[in-house]
């Protein structure tokens, strides 16, 4: 009798957990499952291969936000429509535990995100690879924004956990560069939203020619 009741507690935990779990269809056909650190408050998710489909079917009503850090939407590229409004920047300090640089919201990401799109547009958003986007999407769900997408996959991908590749720890899972969508390292000024440009009407960002070597 007790063991029934055990194996029934188990069954229903079981459940739970399933029941719990976030999964997103793909247009290829792959089902992800969506990690606590990628959800948002809105339950809203696209991969990168669907985001760049509906924004190519309907780019006037689509908008693609990169929230990465300048550097990276510079020097590592990002996708060629996309604009970049940082939800953090890099304080240029190294977290010695961690072995990462340490970085620092951008207090201004909302206020900078309204300067670009109305509470009721659609918006993907994008990062490295779902986690900060997450965070952007909660901050303008909190706003009240209706109509916020995490790219899940973002623009590098997750990282291959296979211990049998030789590519275990690279980025080359999924996202916008390895599924082979446009993407570009050209930065065009006019759609560029630093935390320092953040008390003035949008307007062209000054670009050092050194950015170019």
């Amino acid at each position: 009798m007790q063991q029934g009741i055990l194996t029934l507690l188990l069954a229903l935990a079981t459940n739970g957990a399933l029941a719990q779990e976030v999964l997103v269809n793909a247009p290829e056909g792959a089902t992800f499952a969506v990690p606590d650190s990628k959800r948002t408050l809105l339950g809203l998710y696209v991969t990168a291969t669907e985001a760049y489909a509906k924004w190519k079917a309907d780019p006037e009503k689509v908008t693609i936000i990169d929230v990465r850090t300048p550097e990276e939407y510079i020097f590592v590229g990002h996708p060629e429509m996309a604009w970049n409004i940082p939800v953090k920047v890099v304080v240029y300090e190294l977290d010695g535990e961690q072995r990462k640089v340490t970085m620092k919201s951008n207090p201004h990401f909302v206020n900078q995100v309204r300067r670009v799109i109305s509470a009721t547009d659609t918006v993907f958003l994008i990062c490295r690879s779902g986690g900060r986007s997450s965070s952007a999407a909660n901050q303008l769900t909190e706003a009240g924004f209706k109509h916020v997408f995490n790219v899940i996959d973002g623009f590098e991908g997750d990282k291959v956990d296979d211990p049998e590749s030789v590519f275990r720890g690279k980025r080359m899972k999924n996202g916008w560069k390895n599924a082979g969508l446009p993407w570009t390292y050209d930065a065009d000024p006019t759609k560029m939203l630093w935390p320092a440009d953040a008390g003035e009407q949008h307007r062209p960002l000054a670009m050092s020619r050194d950015c170019e070597k």
